[in-house]
């Protein structure tokens, strides 16, 4: 790829970074922002869990 292809990409995402944020903080204030597991293996599969969790509460909350 070319150097302004990345730049593009790199602006859009940029653009976008408040979103994810947002959406992190929220995951960590409803359900915790300790992970308890200690390999990265159930490190992954827990932060899976959190995220499917917190979708299934918004979704019964804003129906």
């Amino acid at each position: 790829m070319d150097l302004a292809h990345n730049a593009r990409m790199s602006r859009l995402w940029y653009n976008r970074r408040w979103m994810i944020e947002t959406v992190f903080s929220s995951i960590k204030r409803t359900l915790g922002s300790v992970v308890r597991a200690r390999s990265w293996h159930l490190e992954f599969r827990e932060m899976v869990l959190k995220c499917a969790v917190y979708n299934l509460r918004r979704t019964v909350r804003y129906p």
